[in-house]
């Protein structure tokens, strides 16, 4: 049986692999745990490079990390499962994911109450609790995430929050302020952050109309902008965009976040996102800055746009013009112009960059 809320003991253990955007997200189930259950003590299971995004969250006690050795030899991972299952008795095991790697984690927990995923053909013997995937399409992400804890409703009352937060420390910010200050950077000027490159080739907005945009921006707005990038091809973009911007001194190539703890502290600086969608709009969105995305074919912005706040918003193909099994991808992307854009972005920018009339 489960130690009942109360007594102090509950122990939960969320695993949410990938990449950035699905983690930050799934800290909504984090934080509706210890809504719903105070004493509860939450773990959650990432790849190590995403794990310092959550460094002194509130609603996350311990993070589990798995290295790229552990993930790429099986014989490593499967011992680094079987030691963090060992470690630990827990009563509640959220398994986000359910494949047949995450299923690992049941397998050595068989004696944990609550082993939850979503319902996949193979996981039957594995987890004693199973969310049908095949749920209502208008849910968001988070929402689906939070739909994993519905069998908890055992052990009381749930207080579902969809509210997905990150924390930046003060002395995180104030380091980074004063680097941002070094380089020039006025904070008495609005400051956005764009995202113009993407880490997965294709599923970037074209160049060309990005730099329409931007090129709006700057002459409506004269704000200081920063490319956001990660590694060497993301680099690559934002450079020649620059360079198809004539190196506009709004613009200041020079400000890097070259980690994620860097980029959670720019972030919270900055005034506005805006950019292609991915891990940096969900970093934004979690940590309350205002942004709007452009979400390319494929992308659902239903499902990874949670919530329905003014302050985030974004495009995609689809809100423009239904699927069509005869367009191309380039086709469909192209639906998103400049000037749809724009019509968007505009009064946006005009509220939260203390433009507003």
């Amino acid at each position: 049986m489960a130690r009942k809320k109360g007594d102090g003991s509950l122990r939960a253990l969320v695993i949410r692999f990938r990449r950035v955007g699905d983690a930050v997200l799934a800290v909504a189930a984090c934080s509706s745990l210890k809504r719903s259950f105070p004493d509860i003590r939450v773990d959650f299971v990432l790849n190590e490079a995403i794990a310092p995004l959550f460094e002194g969250h509130p609603d996350i006690d311990r993070v589990v990390t798995f290295t790229d050795t552990d993930n790429a030899n099986p014989w490593r991972y499967v011992r680094r499962v079987f030691d963090v299952m060992r470690k630990t008795r827990y009563d509640i095991l959220i398994d986000m994911r359910a494949t047949p790697r995450t299923l690992l984690f049941s397998l050595f927990s068989l004696r944990t109450p609550y082993r939850i995923g979503t319902r996949k053909p193979y996981s039957r013997l594995l987890h004693n609790y199973r969310v049908a995937d095949r749920i209502d399409p208008s849910l968001d992400m988070v929402q689906r995430d939070l739909l994993l804890l519905s069998p908890l409703e055992r052990l009381g009352p749930l207080r579902l929050d969809p509210t997905f937060r990150l924390y930046v420390s003060d002395k995180d910010r104030a380091t980074y302020r004063a680097y941002m200050e070094g380089k020039g950077v006025d904070f008495t000027k609005p400051i956005v952050l764009a995202a113009v490159a993407t880490r997965i080739e294709g599923k970037g907005w074209e160049m060309e109309r990005m730099v329409g945009v931007l090129r709006h921006v700057i002459d409506t707005f004269h704000p200081q902008i920063i490319l956001n990038h990660s590694g060497y091809r993301e680099l690559e973009i934002s450079l020649m965009l620059y360079e198809r911007m004539d190196y506009d001194p709004h613009i200041l190539p020079e400000i890097e976040a070259t980690t994620l703890r860097e980029l959670r502290a720019l972030t919270s600086l900055c005034d506005f996102f805006f950019g292609n969608e991915g891990g940096p709009r969900h970093i934004a969105q979690a940590l309350d800055t205002p942004s709007y995305a452009i979400y390319p074919p494929g992308i659902s912005r239903r499902l990874w746009l949670p919530g329905d706040s003014p302050r985030h918003r974004g495009i995609s193909p689809d809100d423009i013009a239904p699927p069509s099994p005869t367009a191309t991808r380039a086709e469909r992307f192209d639906l998103v112009t400049v000037d749809r854009v724009w019509s968007d972005l505009e009064p946006m920018m005009r509220e939260y960059l203390g433009y507003a009339q």
